[in-house]
């Protein structure tokens, strides 16, 4: 197949293409990404010299460029999206323009090229929040923010080009994905590298949210399989089955790293922040997919990947992150502000070279 992945240097979509080089030795791969702060072609270094990779700099709200790139391609898998919750509450402008018109965008070209295949990658957020039980795929839609409305407009979009054009297209759901590359605005890679840091640890709330936890491998091994196996016009689930509360998540990353609780920061809890997610993934289990990580040996080998790739992620937080970090958990000062930064680089005994022994939950 040659596939136009959409948003490939950004976390999930850059370990995709790295998924599908490594076990469809048949497959090309066009990578069409913006680039913006979280896109980083360094994710795909090893894979760049691959004479079935080629990258393309543009945006998928540019319908002049789609139409000049996806000629020919058998399938789309678009992971190209405005991702963080707490930067849509702060200007929600962005994830309007590139979740729901971009998707737009792709469907058209889809129609009028008539490409063979669209997989549209959403999240189980567009449910919104549930106490007890999990969201089945013909479940309603009830966003909480502004991030998870412009996915769930996304979704909608593909399912009425579906309903109204019989588009071949799909969508898959999944709950909070983790594992190498992520940027470090996301909770995971934030504790890890502050905690490598000394430096608090922001935790919204009383902590007691629950997340489902899914390895960004294993999500990628379920959206080759739909793109494949999966039917026109479905919605497919997929979760790791793993609920962890916040709080429990900050303490094993502290473990783990042989850190103490006190870095632990309770902040003022973000608007609109959901309690619970769960996911009935039954529907791509019958495909014949199941997590292949358990979440324990998961999150520490993340762990690890964050502390044997210090210069990957040190050159992220800073700048346009600090200022981002300061407004939204209310760092308040330049001082401040300088002695974090002090602190990301090579403070506290560690250079940048050197990182403490991974340390084993009891």
């Amino acid at each position: 197949m040659k596939i136009l992945v959409t948003g490939g240097a950004g976390f999930i979509g850059s370990n995709f293409i790295r998924y599908l080089l490594e076990r469809h030795p048949h497959d090309s791969i066009i990578n069409l990404d913006k680039l913006t702060y979280a896109g980083n072609l360094e994710n795909l270094r090893d894979v760049e010299s691959n004479p079935r990779y080629a990258f393309i700099h543009g945006d998928i709200a540019d319908a002049k460029l789609i139409r000049e790139v996806a000629p020919g391609v058998d399938a789309i898998a678009n992971f190209a999206a405005e991702s963080h919750v707490d930067r849509s509450i702060l200007d929600a402008g962005s994830f309007i323009q590139t979740d729901v018109y971009g998707t737009f965008v792709l469907l058209e070209a889809v129609r009028e090229l008539r490409i063979p295949r669209m997989v549209h990658i959403s999240t189980d957020e567009v449910y919104g929040s549930i106490e007890t039980g999990a969201f089945r795929e013909i479940d309603p839609l009830n966003p909480s923010n502004p991030y998870s409305a412009s996915k769930a407009g996304g979704d909608l979009m593909v399912l009425a080009y579906w309903k109204t054009r019989r588009l071949p297209v799909l969508i898959t759901r999944s709950s909070n994905n983790f594992g190498p590359f992520q940027y470090p605005e996301k909770v995971i890679p934030l504790f890890i590298t502050n905690a490598l840091s000394d430096l608090p640890l922001p935790l919204y709330g009383d902590g007691r949210n629950v997340r489902d936890w899914l390895y960004v491998q294993d999500n990628c091994a379920a959206i080759d399989l739909v793109l494949r196996m999966g039917q026109d016009g479905e919605i497919y689930n997929i979760g790791g089955g793993t609920e962890v509360e916040n709080l429990e998540l900050t303490r094993e990353i502290l473990a783990l790293l042989g850190k103490p609780e006190s870095l632990i920061q309770f902040v003022t809890d973000r608007p609109g922040h959901d309690r619970r997610y769960a996911l009935d993934c039954e529907k791509i289990r019958a495909l014949g997919w199941r997590p292949a990580r358990a979440f324990d040996a998961a999150l520490e080998e993340t762990v690890r990947w964050y502390q044997e790739h210090e210069t990957w992620w040190r050159r992220l937080k800073s700048g346009e992150f600090w200022d981002y970090y300061r407004r939204q958990y209310g760092v308040k000062g330049e001082a401040e502000r300088a002695g974090g930064l002090s602190t990301q680089v090579g403070g506290q005994g560690e250079g940048v070279g050197g990182t403490p022994p991974l340390t084993k939950r009891p």
